[in-house]
């Protein structure tokens, strides 16, 4: 049975079940488990599982590991605990034993689940915007794994959800710092800043607001060309948005027309977009 299945079988009977109430009174402590089934320690984690100890919970499917390795129980386990330290928020341990079920369980058909719960990992620690995006490039390797291992999996639509979540997080960071060097009139760090989300993250919600700071910032250094270029961008993919009419009314204030001039990178930008011309 697919994790997914037995995880909403348990939900459903683990709370009616008198056995599981029964091993919540016989299996008492992790360090007293030598004498007991394997089956009776699983039931266990799942009461503590169900009962809001999650923590307890994977101790518990850690001694089925302990006790008995290699069985079907130990790698039924596995998954769990790795499920149990990601409900408590342990991600490192939920990525280790994720991690250790992927080195086991390779061709498993819970090993897409194992993956998807190291993605999530990563996922649920991504800080806010002004924060280190470290973690967000972790979150990115692992949804992609999910997404290229396991396409046909239940987990790879939600993977690329976040995966393009995380990715337009990443470009919102480029836009906070080049904000800030635009406010304090550092132009040329704040172009720098802009055109990385134009040239890598031209897929995401920012790249129409990146295009018209670079007109601003242009502007401001007196380089019309590239300026206008950065507008002519804008008129052909964002002619709907706010921050194109922002930079029509600043280019044509200057008598300036939104056309693409000159050979630079943003001329480049302009012949892959517009014309097709990639060479």
């Amino acid at each position: 049975m697919a994790l997914a299945a037995r995880f909403s079988t348990w939900m459903r009977v683990c709370g009616l079940l008198l056995l599981v109430a029964g091993c919540a009174g016989t299996v008492q402590d992790p360090d007293e488990l030598d004498n007991f089934a394997p089956e009776a320690i699983y039931k266990r984690a799942e009461y503590e599982l169900a009962n809001d100890d999650a923590e307890k919970a994977a101790e518990y499917f850690g001694e089925i590991e302990r006790l008995y390795p290699y069985s079907e129980w130990a790698k039924r386990a596995l998954i769990m605990q790795a499920f149990a330290y990601y409900e408590d928020r342990d991600y490192d341990n939920s990525r280790s034993s994720a991690q250790r079920y992927l080195d086991f369980y390779p061709a498993d058909e819970d090993a897409a689940y194992a993956q998807y719960l190291m993605a999530l990992s990563y996922y649920d620690q991504i800080d806010d915007v002004g924060r280190d995006q470290g973690m967000t490039f972790q979150a990115l390797q692992a949804l992609r794994k999910v997404i290229e291992d396991y396409p046909n999996s239940e987990y790879a639509d939600s993977s690329v959800l976040k995966f393009d979540l995380a990715f337009d997080h990443l470009a919102g960071k480029e836009m906070e710092v080049g904000r800030y060097y635009l406010k304090r009139k550092y132009y040329v760090a704040a172009i720098n800043r802009f055109r990385v989300v134009v040239e890598d993250f031209q897929t995401t919600t920012h790249t129409a607001e990146a295009l018209h700071r670079l007109v601003e910032a242009y502007l401001s250094l007196g380089l019309d060309a590239e300026a206008q270029t950065a507008g002519a961008i804008l008129g052909y993919n964002f002619r709907s948005t706010e921050w194109y009419s922002e930079s029509y009314a600043l280019l044509t204030g200057r008598g300036l027309a939104l056309e693409a001039r000159g050979d630079g990178w943003l001329a480049s930008i302009y012949r892959q977009m517009v014309r097709g011309d990639w060479l």
